[in-house]
């Protein structure tokens, strides 16, 4: 009686703050996920006189409290007088083109990405041949939609051409005609959102997903690469909700013909997410996914439509098939907001758990979890637009590895959650200031990992089977070939157009790894004109 007394108790409270609380409009308009571009708009998202769901990423540019920041960005230095020649401000200030009027607006640009370097290290050339476009636009309030797609050639560091080479996939990126030295690839997005009232929008796309507060995600990052998705999000008072039904594809799985008839194995994932807003300053987020295989030799499985239920906890239901091959993953995301512009985030990803072993303390392998821990904040020192990133990341061995690598917690060959997969520790640090049409970014980086051996398995390789694993008790952060990377990486750009990001940029990187085996390192200095909004991550 007493635990029904309780959960009457918090049903009541949440009901009383549904009630109390004027239910916020759900915004339409997306804003690709750039860590760059979101935080120049830390003020409003962490600001403490309103709440504001932050850890479910992508945000909407008609967002009430995020338009006026939003469209100050992307108004920077328009000629409201239209004193400027055409050219000039298709250049500097405007879409490409643009069909504007009280009904609908639909833009398209031609996106670049032309970039060049030197990595002085290891005496190599480095280049970059990207040509894209993008379209997006919105009908009326309800309706928007948008696409990019681009093509790409391009020769890279060693370390992360060893990356593409290893793993068959260009990082965050995808396939294509990839070589030991030069690769040719492509890349395409597409999003259709749609809100019917202020409450629910639905969303088609073909994209990523980020859940935190932070420059990682230890629950679901946008990492890998792009996948198919349906994803719901209702807002109620405090609450946000966010679920995701999502088909991905796993090339390194072994096919189940010898030739093309039935392609790359398949994978599906259900995610849900609830995110409360307690107060102005502190919210608690509830994350749970599971994977599974399409198909397996002994035949086809496809989505099963026991996860299809929105609103419903997963455990039970996959607890109802009593020899279920799937796997679930349960999370958690905290954020306080300590100062104005200031919070404290941390993130919590439970993967597997024995508690006779857990209190052991004997370093049980199943004991499988991951934690992140940050402080981000603006106006450093009190010097306007100085924002700030310091985080730490884990992920005990063999987190979100499985016995079958198809219900992994990965896509297309790279990680879901951290970029280093498992056993691994990560201290990061970025520092971000724009001033007028400039834009610097620093980050620093150390991380320490254990790498296998020849036929070990020590548990940072989510793609391996947990059944083959090295060691059954004194598992730890660091088995196996302990390395460490310590990375410095510096940006200046200066924006020419920030309809599209069009920019001129100036970059460099001094990476270090190390173990007692080898050391490899990276001194590059690189230039180009780059274009877009995404998240590309070659800090790995």
């Amino acid at each position: 009686m007493k635990r029904y007394n309780i959960l009457a108790i918090l049903l009541a409270f949440f009901v009383f703050e549904v009630n109390a609380q004027q239910v916020d409009q759900t915004a339409n308009q997306y804003i690709l996920h750039d860590y760059q571009l979101y935080q120049k708009l830390n003020r409003p998202v962490y600001d403490t006189k309103t709440k504001f769901h932050s850890s479910i990423r992508g945000f909407y540019a008609d967002d009430e409290r995020l338009k006026p920041y939003f469209d100050s960005l992307m108004n920077y230095g328009t000629d409201t007088l239209n004193k400027r020649s055409w050219v000039h401000r298709k250049l500097f200030q405007e879409h490409l083109i643009q069909f504007k009027t009280d009904e609908y607006n639909i833009y398209a640009d031609f996106l670049a990405d032309f970039q060049i370097g030197k990595d002085i290290e290891g005496n190599r050339s480095t280049w970059l041949n990207t040509r894209g476009f993008q379209v997006g636009g919105n009908v009326g309030e309800k309706f928007s939609f948008y696409l990019n797609g681009f093509e790409n050639q391009g020769k890279f560091a060693d370390y992360v051409n060893d990356y593409i080479v290893a793993n068959q996939v260009v990082p965050g990126q995808g396939y294509g005609k990839l070589a030991t030295d030069k690769q040719d690839w492509a890349y395409v997005t597409a999003l259709l959102s749609y809100t019917p009232n202020k409450y629910l929008n639905f969303a088609l796309g073909y994209d990523k997903n980020f859940i935190g507060d932070g420059y990682r995600s230890v629950l679901l990052s946008d990492v890998s690469s792009n996948y198919s998705f349906f994803r719901l999000r209702a807002s109620l008072g405090s609450l946000q909700y966010q679920t995701i039904y999502a088909y991905m594809l796993d090339p390194g799985a072994p096919k189940l013909a010898s030739d093309r008839r039935l392609g790359d194995r398949g994978k599906w994932m259900a995610a849900h997410y609830l995110d409360w807003n307690a107060t102005n300053r502190f919210s608690v987020g509830f994350f749970q996914a599971v994977t599974w295989a399409d198909a397996e030799v002994e035949g086809k499985r496809g989505f099963d439509f026991n996860y299809i239920h929105p609103f419903m906890f997963l455990r039970p239901v996959e607890n109802t098939n009593t020899t279920s091959p799937d796997k679930m993953r349960l999370g958690l995301n905290v954020k306080y907001e300590l100062l104005e512009k200031t919070a404290l985030y941390g993130q919590f990803m439970f993967d597997e758990f024995t508690a006779k072993e857990f209190f052991a303390g004997n370093g049980y392998w199943a004991n499988k979890w991951a934690v992140q821990l940050g402080l981000r904040g603006a106006d450093l020192f009190k010097v306007e637009r100085l924002n700030y990133l310091a985080e730490f990341n884990t992920a005990r061995p063999y987190t979100y590895a499985h016995f079958d690598r198809l219900s992994n917690y990965a896509n297309y060959n790279q990680p879901l959650a951290h970029p280093f997969g498992a056993n691994f520790r990560e201290f990061l640090g970025l520092l971000n200031y724009s001033v007028k049409r400039f834009d610097f970014q620093g980050q620093a980086l150390y991380a320490a990992y254990g790498l296998d051996e020849a036929g070990t398995n020590y548990g940072k390789d989510i793609f391996k089977s947990y059944n083959t694993r090295t060691v059954n008790y004194g598992s730890k952060v660091g088995n196996g070939i302990l390395t460490e990377l310590y990375t410095l990486q510096g940006k200046v750009a200066y924006l020419l157009n920030p309809k599209y990001n069009l920019r001129l940029e100036l970059g460099g990187i001094l990476r270090q790894e190390k173990n007692s085996l080898s050391k490899h390192n990276t001194a590059m200095v690189t230039f180009g004109l780059r274009t877009s909004f995404r998240n590309l991550y070659y800090d790995f």
